[in-house]
């Protein structure tokens, strides 16, 4: 008895682990597609007047909505759970469009994260309430913005401008709710680094087929 457990500890045991972290990377090596290739942000400008594009930037994209401050907390969620550990991510940003009007509480929230945070990966861009309802649209989510022009939730949009999410009990996931500081610990940090691991693997192929010629 002790010699066919000591058996299956040396070899089935590796093989059974084996097959089941292989499965798992296979099942969450792609996050699915919600919307193909989502509008650019035009001219939209930032705080400090830049011209801001999704083009070929891993974004993190939410919509703050004119009560700003007042869910200042939501960003403070993100910025930790999510933010702190990555920024040094080069292809990587943040970016929240805002209406036009918002831009010194936007800044009052960048002044606060500057005393513990490199903020050079956050971007706050402005439009009209018109503009940001019509650009929220194209997204073709089942979510909606609220009167203020805004949403707790932010969205993963890929370097192609690719709106990605989960599969969920009803179709996908679309968005990640930022009042909810567990949601975006488990939640999108687990699918937030199925996008780093698809990027790296493309990378190490591409690093490998230079070699290969």
């Amino acid at each position: 008895m002790k010699k066919n457990i000591v058996l299956f500890i040396l070899f089935i045991l590796p093989i059974v682990a084996y097959l089941f972290f292989a499965s798992g990377i296979n099942s969450f090596t792609k996050l699915p597609i919600i919307t193909h290739k989502v509008a650019d942000l035009g001219n939209w400008k930032s705080l400090k007047n830049e011209k801001v594009s999704l083009n070929n930037k891993i974004t993190i994209l939410g919509f703050s909505g004119s009560n700003l401050l007042k869910n200042r907390g939501n960003f403070f969620n993100l910025n930790q759970k999510i933010y702190q550990q990555y920024h040094d991510f080069k292809d990587l940003q943040f970016v929240v469009i805002c209406p036009i009007g918002t831009e010194n509480d936007a800044k009052a929230i960048i002044d606060a994260f500057t005393q513990f945070t490199d903020v050079s990966k956050w971007y706050f861009v402005f439009a009209t309430p018109d503009q940001i309802n019509a650009y929220y649209s194209q997204l073709q989510l089942k979510g909606k913005l609220d009167q203020y022009a805004g949403t707790s939730d932010v969205y993963i949009v890929d370097k192609e401008r690719n709106l990605r999410g989960r599969k969920a009990k009803k179709g996908y996931k679309e968005g990640y709710d930022t009042f909810h500081p567990s949601e975006l610990s488990n939640e999108m940090l687990d699918d937030f680094k199925v996008i780093l691991y698809e990027y790296r693997a493309a990378l190490k192929k591409n690093h490998n087929a230079t070699k290969e010629l």
